[in-house]
Parts: structure tokens; C-alpha cells; sequence
């Protein structure tokens, strides 16, 4: 695998040598002081063009970087722009998320504040302060945020009981495992950066957590994800519910807002019941 050096060395050069890159910056965990480094962080790159749409069109630079293994190319239309990203796996391992935008894009809407710039040839990139990830750190929620996700895992906690006792797999745990569970994340993200002054960034889809939770904690989420057993289901829904109640009290308590008392108590015993009827119930 090519060190960080070689591969922001070919980057550079690469831009260097085309007089239609004008500037390159380095987005993301490799410019993240707080972030763990290893062999699969990726490489955040964007390139600043004049014409962002050449380089979809005649892909021939691609190879300059090595052997693909695999490519994702995607375009992006936002704020009345277009701009393109090559999400690319080399055959040596090293992942670069090229994104090529015109400079005027990038001064009037990029405020990633996990920003470096490694080339700048006319001066054009706005000044970007030392990165860190200010623009990632969990926010205290308003009181309508904090009902809405504690809505959303009792209503939806409905939906997984529904599919387990039909015996829907792919329905139960598609609601459990991505619906309900974003949500319990949230909730978690907020428990963090209350007790860490909202200055926490636990990454990605809570991929961090594990740093910031205690022991107790931790282990009460870890028991929120089941395998494919039906029964396994209902001890993880049940689970995600006590976890909900443990930290939505205290967020609720500490923010001073309400916590969704009956909601909790008669969807917990909605679950309970639909637990123990029969498959060939026909009455609730």
C-alpha cells in the first residue's frame, strides 16, 4: 500500500501538471486531529476546476492513480451547481474520494471545517481556519427535535413488533436495525454531547460511541442488536426500549423538556402482549 506521502505526492503533482486544476484540498479523517488513523482511511480530495464536467467525460486520468479494483462515479446537483465525485478502491488498497467543483462553488458554499488546502495557484481558495471538526460535533437538540426522535422509536418499536410476530425477517430488522436504530443513535449523540459540554464528534453513524459511553452504557446498546432468531428480535426491541427510557429521562430531566411517559408505557406493554399472542390470534 502507497504511504500518505506518495499518495498526496501523485495527487499534487497530478494538479500540478494540468493547467485545469487551479487548487487541491484535503478533506475529511486525514486532516481530523481527533480521528484514528489506519490503513483504510480514505483520501477526501476535491479538485478545483474551471470545467468540472471534463473529467466525466474523458476519464483517462483515472489511471494516473493506479489500478482500480472497483469505481463509483456520482453526480451531484446542489445550490444550481453540478459537480462530480469518483469514489475509487485501488488495487493496493488506497481509497481517494476525488470530487472535482469549480472554485466559485467552493468559496460560496464548502464549510467543512475538515479543510486543508495542498494547492492553491492563483489565490482564489477562500482562507480556511486550521481543521478540526467543528463542523461534526453534535449539537443540543430543541424540544421538537428531542419529540420527534422519541416518537419515532415508539411508533416505529410498533412496526418491528408487527413483523416479528408475521414472521417478516427482512421487515422486522429493516425496521429495528435502520429505522429504530437511527434514531436510538440520535438519542445517544445527544446523551454524549450533553456530557461533554456539545463539543463531541462521535463520527459517522455513532461509529465512535463505544469512546464516549460508559461501560453500563455501552453494553445496554450492544444488547439493542439481534441476530435473524424471532426471539432474538423481541429481547433486542425490548432492550432498545429500556435503553430509550434510560437516557431520554435524563436528556429530558437535564434539558428540561418532558419525557414521553405513556407513550413509553403503553407501547412497552403493546410489545409485551403481541409477544405472547398466539400466531393464529385473531383478536388483539
Amino acid at each position: 500500500m502507497r504511504a500518505e506521502n506518495e499518495v498526496l505526492d501523485q495527487l499534487q503533482q497530478y494538479a500540478q501538471t494540468d493547467p485545469k486544476v487551479r487548487a487541491v484540498l484535503l478533506n475529511g479523517s486525514r486532516v481530523n486531529p481527533n480521528a484514528p488513523q489506519d490503513l483504510f482511511n480514505d483520501y477526501d480530495v476535491v479538485f478545483a476546476v474551471d470545467e468540472p464536467e471534463y473529467y466525466a467525460r474523458h476519464q483517462e486520468w483515472i489511471g494516473t492513480f493506479g489500478e482500480l479494483i472497483m469505481m463509483q462515479q456520482n453526480t451531484i446537483q446542489e445550490h444550481g451547481e453540478q459537480w462530480y465525485i469518483f469514489l475509487m478502491l485501488f488495487m493496493d488498497g488506497v481509497r481517494i474520494d476525488l470530487s472535482f467543483k469549480k472554485v466559485e462553488y467552493i468559496n460560496a458554499h464548502d464549510e467543512d471545517s475538515l479543510t486543508k488546502v495542498l494547492l492553491d495557484k492563483d489565490q482564489r481558495i477562500k482562507p480556511y481556519a486550521p481543521p478540526s471538526d467543528q463542523s461534526y460535533v453534535t449539537h443540543c437538540p430543541s424540544k421538537q427535535e428531542y419529540d420527534d426522535v422519541l416518537n419515532e422509536i415508539w411508533w416505529c418499536s410498533t412496526n418491528v413488533a408487527k413483523g416479528i410476530w408475521r414472521e417478516e425477517l427482512s421487515y422486522a430488522k429493516f425496521m429495528l436495525d435502520v429505522i429504530v436504530k437511527d434514531a436510538v443513535i440520535k438519542l445517544l449523540l445527544w446523551h454524549v454531547g450533553l456530557h461533554h459540554d456539545w463539543s463531541a464528534n462521535v463520527g459517522k453513524a455513532g461509529k465512535w460511541l463505544e469512546d464516549f459511553l460508559s461501560p453500563e452504557l455501552w453494553e445496554a446498546f450492544v444488547r439493542t442488536y439481534p441476530g435473524v432468531r424471532y426471539e432474538e428480535l423481541w429481547d433486542a426491541l425490548l432492550a432498545t426500549g429500556e435503553l430509550t427510557r434510560t437516557v431520554g429521562v435524563e436528556l429530558a430531566e437535564r434539558l428540561g423538556y418532558d419525557y414521553q411517559v405513556e407513550d413509553d408505557r403503553r407501547v412497552t406493554a403493546y410489545l409485551h402482549k403481541v409477544r405472547q399472542l398466539p400466531k393464529d390470534a385473531e383478536y388483539f
